[in-house]
């Protein structure tokens, strides 16, 4: 399978996913107005890459700001993730990186940790 990136901009994440190697990554900032269409080819990406069983994958958030529509696309990823770990038997850990001192983001991750069952690390960058 071929890895999947999408150069980051204003309003617009950067998106690295290796497929080789399992890291999944997420960056910058994402409050566009068109997130369905946006995030439509990283979660058809995704979808094909949660089709082969086992696999190890740790999926690092590295975000500034969202706004409310890119966190649902968030919760729909970790849904896919949290589907995967317990019907596809793989291993998935999500690495949730935020500015020292931005609480909010440091609490957006802590919800989301509550939401799905999968495991959430939290680091400052």
């Amino acid at each position: 399978m071929e890895n999947f990136s999408i150069a980051g901009s204003n309003y617009i994440p950067s998106v690295n996913f290796d497929a080789q190697s399992g890291v999944l990554e997420i960056a910058g900032e994402s409050y566009h107005e068109y997130t369905v269409e946006f995030f439509q080819p990283i979660i058809k990406w995704l979808r094909d890459y949660l089709a082969t069983p086992g696999r190890e994958i740790v999926f690092n958030f590295k975000m500034i700001y969202f706004n409310t529509s890119s966190s649902r696309r968030f919760l729909e990823i970790f849904d896919m993730l949290e589907d995967y770990q317990r019907s596809k038997k793989g291993k998935v850990t999500i690495n949730w990186y935020y500015q020292n001192n931005d609480f909010d983001m440091l609490e957006s991750g802590q919800e989301f940790a509550e939401d799905v069952n999968l495991p959430f690390n939290f680091y400052t960058f």
